[in-house]
């Protein structure tokens, strides 16, 4: 029996040494969200005094922004994803549920933040047939049919906002996804637009108007 000791230790030794590589592959599968600051921090903000409600954007527009985040390259799929970040300094809780994002170019081009779906189907490229063009196309068919791999149909339903409210002093925050296909320089002179955030008793606040110019100025200067 004291024999097999050693034997027994090489056998256990040799499953880690199998085994750990392949966890750590399962670890670097998981999206992690970065960690949100307050958005008074971001450059690119707009706040409302009287909610004490502060709304920032900060675009995920260079790879060295996006690399050890994504595992997707979304910029290369024309997808623009925006960090969407809300600080509630006041003391009352702020409804999200009925908010809408909206991101208009320079050139008044409105777009709306693409789906779950949306986004698979891109990723996948899997071109539309047939369909009618829109105010705002997506060149996706109506089905999902997809090769995604589950690691990034995983990364992309966690990375997309779904809070539902904005705690007294607290940040919520999550990443909004825009096509930016065939549209030249999306930022210079956009601005993000959030709207239908209410109050406890259920009143809207003001919508907020964020300058992507402001994040701009700030990215040159670094």
């Amino acid at each position: 029996m004291r024999r097999s000791m050693p034997m027994m230790a090489t056998a256990v030794l040799s499953l880690i040494v199998l085994f750990s590589p392949r966890l750590a592959g399962k670890d670097e599968k998981t999206f992690v969200m970065p960690r949100p600051a307050e958005a008074l921090t971001y450059p690119a903000h707009d706040g409302s005094d009287k909610e004490k409600v502060v709304v920032a954007a900060d675009p995920y527009d260079r790879s060295d922004k996006t690399q050890g985040v994504f595992r997707i390259k979304y910029n290369n799929e024309d997808l623009l994803p925006v960090f969407l970040v809300i600080s509630n300094q006041g003391s009352q809780p702020i409804a999200l549920t009925n908010m809408q994002v909206e991101l208009v170019t320079s050139k008044r081009v409105k777009i709306q933040p693409a789906t779950e779906d949306d986004i698979l189907r891109r990723i996948a490229r899997q071109p539309m047939k047939g369909d009618q063009p829109s105010a705002n196309p997506l060149p996706f068919p109506r089905k999902v049919k997809t090769s995604v791999k589950p690691e990034e149909r995983e990364e992309i339903r966690d990375s997309r906002f779904a809070a539902q409210a904005v705690e007294p002093h607290a940040t919520r925050a999550g990443f909004v996804f825009f096509d930016i296909q065939d549209i030249d320089e999306p930022l210079e002179g956009a601005h993000l637009y959030v709207s239908g955030l209410r109050n406890s008793q259920g009143q809207e606040l003001i919508f907020f108007d964020i300058p992507l110019d402001l994040y701009l100025e700030h990215a040159r200067v670094k």
